[in-house]
């Protein structure tokens, strides 16, 4: 569970299948108090290899600290 006034709760998974399908096999993250997140885009981008290998090595998630470091560094150049 998250720690008082984080504004994030954190649920256990849940078996039932999502929208596409897929089970989720993690936690489930509510976003309480939080700025809406904004829609995605679906796009083809080329990356090189090494750094798509780096990202996948830490993890999943990998596409999410991507687009979390691109949102930090285009905040940063408003």
């Amino acid at each position: 569970m998250a720690t008082a006034g984080s504004g994030v709760v954190e649920l256990p998974s849940n078996p039932r299948s999502c929208r596409w399908g897929r089970r989720r096999s993690r936690w489930a993250v509510a976003r309480k108090g939080l700025k809406p997140v904004p829609k995605k885009a679906l796009m083809s981008l080329r990356i090189d290899s090494d750094v798509i290998e780096w990202f996948k090595s830490q993890g999943s998630g990998y596409q999410t600290r991507m687009n979390a470091l691109l949102r930090a560094y285009m905040e940063a150049h408003k």
